[in-house]
């Protein structure tokens, strides 16, 4: 058995030397109150005059409200939502810059409905252009940045539906990139839903989103007047997007999404029978998931995170901070119960203080809900882990 103890500390102990992971209850959200838990529920608090309706919360991906989530609607052009993912991505990624030009083509120019009025040959940029699809929701805005990145609209649509199945948007299926009327052209609350929340990760999406007036004149005698179809942006406080859609057959639609006291919402609506009714159904929705949740903080910046011992007494030791804040929404007058790992990543030779050595996952059960990096409070030499090393060997052979 003393052997066996010995061989265990060796391990460790060169578990030290590579990567740490240190699994760590915490239930830090009530100050240590005792407060019964409550269970995650779906239940129906309200009705909503629409086919179908979803309010999620993003950041843990909690389902709150749900109508018919899973069947499936035309979605008007809140399909521009996939467009405008697809914009934004190719941004992050570095294939697309906001000053990057584009020709408007024959097909551009010809496009009905909402529209940018775009001239065959015009030149406008990326930023242009992903102006004129999430504010004014101009169709031959969103058929310009299709064959802009795909060549054409209809390779665009491939590259649609392409992601759609890498997101698990199992119940949607593209045509076109506007959300113009065609048969087949359908999805559903949740995948809308789903969509929506990827396109929250590209948060720069949200400074056009929530712009509510806008005119773009450069190189124009008649300046283009853009006007947000989302008039929640204006009137719903703390507003900032993200798509609204109209046809006779899909009715009025909404994928909506609003930000206050550090708590996001996201609801989604499809087939209300007035503009007036989606709007108020979006807002009734975010309403009662604003009543219903709050931010928590989790961590603080330069927070002590844990103590990460140096030998096998523990009299060597260093503390490993939080670079930033992080905190968390959570359900109100409910006690979460969160697990931290600490992730310590030990590949340098020498530490200064303040070097970065890993990171610190928060979970919610099974589900990670975010991370923050850990930086050392002091100097460290990797010379001390071989010390240790070299003890626990040593005393193998006592």
């Amino acid at each position: 058995m003393k052997q066996r103890g010995k061989i265990i500390s060796l391990l460790l102990s060169l578990l030290l030397l590579f990567q740490i992971t240190i699994p760590v209850s915490v239930s830090a959200l009530e100050d240590g109150k005792e407060q019964k838990k409550q269970e995650a529920t779906t239940s129906q608090p309200m009705e909503v005059d629409a086919r179908s309706a979803l309010l999620i919360e993003p950041s843990t991906g909690k389902v709150i409200y749900e109508k018919n989530p899973d069947e499936k609607f035309a979605p008007a052009s809140v399909t521009k939502v996939m467009t405008m993912l697809l914009t934004m991505e190719a941004i992050d990624n570095g294939d697309l810059k906001l000053d990057d030009k584009i020709v408007c083509s024959a097909k551009v120019k010809s496009m009905g409905g909402s529209s940018m009025i775009l001239d065959e040959g015009e030149v406008r940029s990326v930023e242009d252009i992903l102006k004129g699809i999430a504010v004014a929701s101009g169709n031959d805005a969103a058929v310009a940045m299709a064959e802009h990145l795909g060549g054409t609209e209809e390779a665009f649509v491939e590259m649609m539906n392409k992601r759609a199945q890498e997101l698990g948007m199992k119940n949607t299926t593209f045509k076109n990139c506007t959300g113009l009327p065609i048969e087949g052209h359908l999805s559903t609350a949740r995948d809308i839903a789903t969509m929506s929340l990827e396109l929250l990760k590209h948060p720069n999406i949200l400074k056009y989103s929530s712009i509510y007036m806008e005119t773009i004149s450069e190189g124009r005698k008649t300046p283009i007047e853009l006007v947000n179809h989302n008039k929640l942006v204006r009137f719903y406080e703390g507003c900032d997007g993200l798509k609204t859609g109209y046809t006779e057959e899909a009715k009025y639609c909404i994928s909506a999404t609003a930000k206050r006291n550090d708590v996001r919402m996201l609801a989604v609506v499809m087939g209300s029978p007035t503009y007036k009714i989606r709007n108020a159904e979006a807002s009734k929705l975010m309403n009662y998931g604003f009543a219903r949740f709050e931010s928590k903080k989790i961590v603080g910046k330069d927070e002590e995170v844990e103590t990460i011992p140096l030998n096998k007494k523990g009299d060597k030791f260093f503390i490993a901070k939080s670079v930033e804040e992080f905190n968390l929404t959570v359900e109100k007058n409910s006690q979460n119960e969160i697990s931290k790992k600490i992730v310590l990543d030990m590949d340098k030779k020498h530490y200064k203080e303040g070097d970065v050595v890993g990171e610190c996952e928060y979970y919610l059960g099974d589900t990670l809900i975010g991370k923050v990096q850990l930086y050392t409070d002091r100097e460290i030499k990797q010379s001390h882990f071989f010390r240790n090393l070299k003890d626990n060997i040593s005393n193998i052979f006592e």
